[in-house]
């Protein structure tokens, strides 16, 4: 058995978890401002809610 085989195989294993797990960060991230975005969005079609104050005494 070759032990510099098994040692590389083993590398990328390694480099294709840390891939996969920035990936699925970079998707959270994504999704996330995603959702922001629509928020703003939402915000920009009503832009007169919230932007007056009437108050009486």
């Amino acid at each position: 058995m070759d032990i510099s085989l098994l040692s590389s195989l083993g590398q990328i294993n390694v480099q294709n978890d840390v891939g996969v797990a920035m990936l699925s960060k970079s998707l959270d991230l994504i999704e996330t401002m995603g959702d922001g975005m629509q928020k703003i969005m939402e915000q920009s079609v009503t832009p007169h809610i919230g932007s007056n104050i009437d108050i009486s005494i």
